[in-house]
C-alpha cells in the first residue's frame, strides 16, 4: 500500500466490523465481474491510503478482504458462466476473503453457500458484499483445513489465491485432494502463484484478470481455475 502519512490518519478505529468496512471502502465493480458490486479499497479510500504502521496501530491484520484477488475473480467468472457447476448444490467458499466467489455461486443457484475464513473482518466483508448483491451466505470463523467431509456437507469447495506461501499451500492442497477423493468437486483459482499446484489437477478455465499494479506485480494476471483431481 502507498505510504501517505498525511492521509493515513483518516483510518477510523475498529468498532463494529461492518461499520468500519463501510467507512473505509467504497462499493465498486471489477472489469472481469461487472455483475457484482463489492466493498473494495481503492486509491481514494482510507484503507488503501493507510500505511502498514497505521494499520497495526488500529489493530487490523492485513486487509486481504478489501481487494478482489485474481484467483477468486477467476472462480467467480467460471461459476457465473457455468452455473451448472453449483446449481442446487451446497458450496463452501474456503478462505473467502470478501466472498466474491461465494457470491457468484449463490447468484448461480447454489442451494447453500458457506464462507469460511480465519479473519472475522473478512467474514463481515463477505456478509456486506452478499447483501449488496441480494444473496445470503452463511459464515464460519475457523481453520477448517483437514475437515473431511467439509463443513455443512458441502458438495463443492471453491478457493482462490491460497497458494502464496509454501506451508499454507501444502496444507491446503493436501486437504483439497482429500476432499476430491470423497467425491467433492474442488475448484481452485490460482494466478501462477509460487506454490500453486503442479500435478493432480486439470484446467477448467484460463482467463486474463485485470489487476492493480499497486497490489500485484503486473496489470494482467493470467489465472487458471483448476479442478483438483482425486488420487485414484
Amino acid at each position: 500500500m502507498t505510504d501517505r502519512p498525511s492521509l493515513s490518519a483518516q483510518l477510523p478505529p475498529i468498532q463494529a466490523p461492518e461499520d468500519f468496512i463501510i467507512a473505509t471502502t467504497v462499493q465498486d465493480r471489477t472489469p472481469l465481474l461487472p455483475e457484482l458490486v463489492l466493498y473494495l479499497a481503492t486509491d481514494v479510500t482510507p484503507l488503501w491510503l493507510a500505511t502498514e504502521t497505521r494499520l497495526a496501530e488500529t489493530g487490523l491484520p492485513p486487509p486481504f478482504w478489501a481487494f478482489s484477488w485474481a484467483g477468486g475473480q477467476a472462480v467467480a467468472r467460471l461459476l457465473l458462466d457455468r452455473p451448472d457447476l453449483v446449481r442446487g448444490r451446497r458450496v463452501l467458499d474456503f478462505a473467502c476473503g470478501g466472498g466474491v466467489a461465494g457470491i457468484a455461486a449463490a447468484l448461480s443457484g447454489a442451494a447453500m453457500v458457506t464462507g469460511v475464513d480465519i479473519d472475522p473482518m473478512a467474514l463481515a466483508a463477505t456478509s456486506l458484499n452478499a447483501r449488496a448483491n441480494d444473496v445470503v451466505i452463511q459464515t464460519i470463523a475457523d481453520d477448517v483445513i483437514g475437515h473431511v467431509p467439509p463443513p455443512g456437507g458441502a458438495e463443492v469447495v471453491i478457493a482462490g489465491d491460497v497458494c502464496y506461501e509454501k506451508p499454507m499451500a501444502e496444507r491446503v492442497l493436501g486437504w483439497l485432494r482429500d476432499l476430491a477423493d470423497t467425491g467433492v468437486l474442488v475448484l481452485l483459482g490460482d494466478p501462477a502463484r509460487s506454490y500453486g499446484p503442479v500435478d493432480g489437477v486439470e484446467a477448467v478455465m484460463v482467463v486474463d484478470v485485470p489487476t492493480d499494479i499497486a497490489i500485484e506485480d503486473k496489470a494482467i494476471r493470467r489465472t487458471t481455475v483448476w479442478r483438483v483431481l482425486p488420487r485414484a
